[in-house]
């Protein structure tokens, strides 16, 4: 299930990268510095309101659709508890997000970018309920289709409002309204689901006592990645805001894509292989899942640090790339840990059902990264916000492999790591002693022979087993084409 879904993700993915670049590329030009620190710090806010308030139920889909589908009944008990609470809470959240953006005295053009993704998050809930069910179940097309149209289709309408003089809402608008855009074409499908179920109270329970957890300590995650932008603004100025927030957009975008496209595939197939395989069973799926992530997320983090220059050249706006620059090696190492703990180490929490521990794991990161940053933005501004994330991160990392392992051992792939950083550690010493050409001929030269430098010495070593699935491969494709 894991490799079916990692090949069917895969043009999903590629989508999300694409357009996760062309909005760096765009509105890092089509709006003033200050519009794209306004939209940083509103997307902080629009992340974190859909998390707190919504996040929960697409955990709950996620987990408990493996076990529910077995019996039509649960099923149908699962999708009327689930879908009668997010039309409520939808009901109720906007006229209060209203309220409160009527009250809070702050200035207009930072009411209309808080309000663009506000008034978008439950379209965006019920978007994300439908592809959350379309991965448990492992309808992989389906998943990837929905998540392309929604990606595709969020960049389109935000550079329209952009070009309409939309400023920094412009983003957000298209994000709100893009999952409005596909629900005509998925929801009925779902809510047939729900057909003759009634709102079960002791599921919701079981949903919520599982879900909040998670909800509150991705809540922590974002207060983790928004905290330093807000300290910025106060001890800055809006505009360092967008070049952190353009650097950061850059390397974690990146890494973040990577580890998005194997953990849709993987988070699905850990469950499966627990459910219907038991313990032995996950622990192989899980071996092979970390040694992927580290072939394919440590190379890439030493990469994007490596090209961190040409990368900006290419990607940010002139008055941004050269702060944003700066920091992106930090931002890269911040954004490899991140993706470890979110979508391998993190899943012993999920997967053992101890959520209430993955909090008290995150809220370590969390409250480091807020005292290292007042300790750091005030004596080394940019810098010392990318280097408070890279160290809390590193303090997350362990903390997630400490109290994970109380919860469910899942296996650390050492000898994978050790060679994977001697591979990365020789594609940096080559890429050093590259001529600096300048923009995007250099940003082409560098990934080309790093990629390339990591290939060889990957394969030659034998890195997380590549070499054997290479002649695997080769020995399938040459049966393959031998005649009958």
């Amino acid at each position: 299930m894991f490799w079916r879904g990692v090949w069917g993700y895969l043009p999903a993915n590629i989508v999300q990268g694409v357009v996760g670049f062309l909005a760096i590329v765009i509105f890092t030009r089509l709006l003033s510095a200050e519009e794209f620190g306004r939209y940083a710090i509103a997307f902080s806010v629009f992340s974190l309101v859909h998390v707190a308030m919504f996040t929960w139920m697409e955990a709950a889909m996620a987990r408990f659709w493996a076990v529910e589908s077995r019996d039509p009944t649960a099923t149908a008990a699962m999708f009327a508890s689930l879908y009668r609470v997010v039309f409520g809470l939808s009901v109720v959240f906007i006229p209060v997000a209203a309220l409160a953006l009527w009250v809070w005295p702050m200035g207009a053009l930072f009411k209309a970018a808080i309000a663009a993704g506000l008034f978008g998050v439950p379209a965006r809930c019920v978007a994300r309920l439908i592809q959350e069910r379309y991965r448990a179940a492992g309808e992989v097309s389906k998943a990837a289709n929905l998540d392309m149209s929604m990606t595709a289709a969020g960049l389109v309408l935000g550079v329209a409002f952009a070009f309409a003089g939309a400023g920094g809402a412009a983003p957000l608008l298209g994000l709100g309204i893009a999952p409005l855009l596909a629900l005509p074409f998925t929801l009925r499908g779902e809510l047939a689901f729900a057909r003759g179920g009634r709102v079960d109270p002791v599921r919701l329970k079981t949903y919520a006592r599982y879900g909040f957890p998670i909800a509150a300590s991705l809540a922590l995650t974002l207060v983790l990645t928004s905290t330093d932008r807000l300290l910025l603004a106060l001890f800055l100025d809006e505009a360092s805001v967008g070049a952190y927030h353009a650097a950061y957009s850059i390397a974690n975008r990146t890494l973040d894509v990577l580890f998005i496209w194997l953990g849709a595939a993987g988070g699905p197939a850990l469950v499966m292989a627990l459910e219907h395989g038991g313990p032995a069973r996950l622990r192989d799926a899980a071996r092979e899942q970390g040694e992927t992530f580290m072939l394919v997320g440590l190379p890439a983090a030493v990469g994007v640090a490596l090209v961190a220059r040409p990368l900006a050249e290419v990607l940010i706006g002139q008055d941004l790339r050269v702060a944003a620059a700066a920091i992106t090696p930090w931002i890269a190492a911040s954004a490899l840990m991140a993706g470890l703990n979110a979508y391998y180490f993190g899943q012993a929490f999920t997967l053992g059902r101890r959520t209430e521990r993955l909090l008290i794991a995150m809220s370590i990161p969390a409250v480091a990264n807020v005292m290292l940053n007042l300790l750091l933005i005030p004596r080394l501004g940019l810098q010392g916000a990318a280097m408070a994330t890279a160290l809390s991160y590193g303090l997350g990392l362990a903390a997630f492999i400490l109290l994970g392992r109380r919860v469910l051992v899942l296996p650390i792939p050492w000898d994978a790591l050790i060679r994977c950083s001697v591979g990365a550690g020789i594609m940096a010493l080559v890429v050093n002693r590259l001529p600096p050409l300048g923009g995007i001929l250099e940003l082409m030269v560098d990934a080309a022979v790093g990629g390339l430098v990591f290939a060889c010495v990957a394969i030659t070593l034998n890195a997380a087993g590549v070499r054997d699935v290479a002649v695997r491969l080769i020995a399938h494709a040459r049966t393959r084409s031998v005649p009958a």
